[in-house]
């Protein structure tokens, strides 16, 4: 009966490796990015469309989309899914992005999920652009967290 489970399975160590591709953007990539995650889907498409797919699913992966988280993993942008998670309060996902050395994109996860030392990591260490990110997708993700909890809205990301 459970034999069908079973069988159909295969062990995380039986999956091929993903290489990670590298992600290195302009500021004017990453106020574009910003922008896409504070709601505005013209210029989230125009990131699509330009070759910048990658942004455009992690944009979507903030707002909870699983078909975009899989896509990150799929394609090589694991690193950007893990800043989603860590942002989430995933600790498995910091670690993960300490560990692999994306030191960026750790203090950006940690510092959207309300940690002060990113955030005072992000002022110190990195340009405007990249902390107006930061802020942008805390913006989101705090609405969302509030839309779940909320009664009237309950299970609505936004």
């Amino acid at each position: 009966m459970f034999s069908f489970f079973k069988r159909n399975k295969k062990k995380i160590t039986d999956r091929k490796p993903i290489e990670l591709k590298t992600i290195q953007y302009e500021p004017k990539i990453i106020l574009a990015w910003a922008k896409a995650i504070e709601g505005d889907k013209v210029i989230q498409l125009g990131l699509k469309e330009n070759g910048y797919p990658e942004l455009f699913h992690a944009t979507e992966a903030i707002f909870l989309n699983q078909v975009s988280r899989d896509w990150l993993i799929a394609n090589g942008y694991g690193q950007l899914m893990a800043m989603v998670n860590a942002a989430e309060g995933l600790t498995e996902a910091s670690e993960w992005l300490a560990t692999h050395k994306f030191e960026l994109l750790f203090h950006i996860g940690r510092a959207v999920d309300h940690n002060p030392e990113s955030w005072e990591w992000l002022k110190k260490f990195t340009t405007p652009d990249l902390f107006m990110l930061a802020k942008s997708i805390q913006f989101i993700k705090d609405q969302i967290e509030e839309n779940h909890g909320d009664i009237h809205s309950m299970g609505k990301n936004l």
